[in-house]
């Protein structure tokens, strides 16, 4: 065995396995994104085999959210369209999940009408897009940043 070999124990072999795994390929090299990205610590402290399938796609979809806003100009803001259906583009104002199978997603659709879609994970296939912001001069909106806060609080039991 050379001096760079590591024999695992059980514990780590056992704790490895219970990792998500993420994996992506990309045209562009330096492209940053959220399958590269270590998993937050507040989301990594809970055993992926305790989340449900609700709550480990809400946490999921808030970093897939918050690496795209990350990479908006103060011009645009983020939306998310709905693939295979007409229910065409939503200006995320917030997400949610109820256990053990159900996302739902709040905003306000291209006419700035009130809207929520609410979607079993099973049927989850979304697109995130850039959009102009509303107003010139606000400064545009930021989803991400917000959710990744909450879900550290939600899980830190802060509130």
């Amino acid at each position: 065995m050379s001096q760079g070999d590591h024999i695992r124990t059980t514990a780590e072999a056992h704790e490895e396995a219970a990792l998500p795994q993420a994996r992506v390929a990309h045209a562009d090299p330096d492209a940053c994104t959220a399958e590269q990205k270590p998993l937050p610590e507040a989301v990594a402290r809970k055993p992926l085999e305790e989340k449900s399938p609700a709550e480990w796609a809400y946490e999921r979809l808030i970093l897939y959210i918050q690496n795209f806003e990350e990479q908006l100009d103060s011009e645009h803001e983020i939306a998310m369209g709905f693939a295979g259906s007409d229910t065409g583009v939503l200006r995320i104002e917030g997400i949610g999940f109820f256990d053990p199978d159900i996302v739902t997603f709040y905003g306000m659709d291209e006419e700035g009408t009130k809207t929520q879609l609410i979607q079993h994970v099973t049927q989850l296939n979304v697109m995130l897009q850039a959009m102009p912001k509303q107003t010139e001069d606000a400064t545009p909106a930021r989803i991400g940043f917000r959710l990744a806060a909450d879900l550290e609080q939600d899980l830190s039991g802060e509130r």
